[in-house]
């Protein structure tokens, strides 16, 4: 069974509830606040290990308190955090979120760490050296990716960073696994590269807007099931519906788990509709 490699964005979700959206200049009053565990990377990192698999994250956390505790968080379902730097400084990623009473929310991101991953943060792809941060330095570090392996990565981070990472998983014969969101057209060689590229129907209507239609592409279409190539699988039927943050991610997550533990397409994808079920009946991207 291969480990799962996630490189990635987390990000502190602070949510609030209006009854509408104010206008420039206006104040109105919210509920009170509440705070989630989100950003995409993790979100995905946890659906992996909770499907099943040795997962291993690659990103950056601020050297603030939220950092730290997103760490232990992590590191407390069994995610492989040696690879999660901490950047000096700098705030954890941070998102904002404004939902009003019909449900439509507006969301200000500001990445903090997450845009400080750079290229270098993928030496451990490779099994090179340099696992320090500003306050550890590791006396081992996960090793590099191997063909066994599946990387899962999105695009919260750098385009360069993310494109280098599918470059490096598929030179050393590991399956890299794209979610293309937020929407970005990355260069059509890289998207060549991954097996699967996951997008949902919006994404793939700007692929084709972008003249762009890659070789292996899954496509989720809400509740109408998931489709990659030949496949198609319904989608699992969900009587109340609390919250369809992060549903994505429990998907990606849970696909990229069990194909690196050799399940077919048919039933990776089968296994990921069956998460993202269960995902949208709590509050928040993520399990408490």
């Amino acid at each position: 069974m291969g480990r799962v490699f996630v490189v990635g964005s987390l990000n502190v979700d602070s949510v609030v509830r209006v009854q509408r959206h104010p206008s420039p200049g206006e104040t109105v009053r919210a509920s009170d606040l509440a705070t989630f565990w989100g950003g995409k990377g993790a979100n995905q990192a946890v659906a992996a290990v909770s499907a099943g698999a040795d997962v291993v994250f690659v990103g950056r956390v601020g050297d603030d308190a939220e950092g730290e505790t997103y760490r232990r968080r992590l590191e407390s379902r069994s995610i492989d955090v040696r690879a999660l730097r901490v950047t000096r400084d700098v705030t954890t990623g941070h998102a904002m979120i404004a939902v009003d009473e019909n449900g439509e929310n507006t969301i200000i991101v500001s990445p903090g760490a997450n845009a400080r991953v750079t290229l270098a943060d993928l030496d451990v792809l490779r099994g090179e050296g340099g696992l320090d941060t500003t306050d550890t330095v590791y006396e081992s570090e996960p090793a590099g990716i191997r063909p066994a392996d599946v990387l899962l990565v999105s695009l919260e981070l750098d385009l360069d960073v993310v494109s280098e990472a599918v470059r490096i998983a598929a030179a050393a014969g590991a399956r890299a696994v794209l979610n293309l969101a937020p929407f970005a057209a990355l260069e059509p060689e890289v998207l060549a590269l991954a097996d699967p590229v996951v997008v949902n129907e919006h994404e793939a209507a700007q692929l084709r807007e972008a003249g762009i239609e890659p070789a292996s592409m899954l496509v989720t279409l809400g509740s109408a099931g998931s489709r990659w190539g030949d496949v198609s699988v319904e989608a699992q039927r969900v009587e109340s519906v609390v919250d369809t943050t992060g549903a994505g991610d429990s998907y990606c997550g849970t696909l990229a788990a069990r194909l690196a533990a050799g399940d077919s397409n048919e039933e990776a994808m089968r296994a990921a509709s069956a998460a993202a079920a269960r995902s949208v009946t709590w509050s928040g991207a993520q399990p408490a």
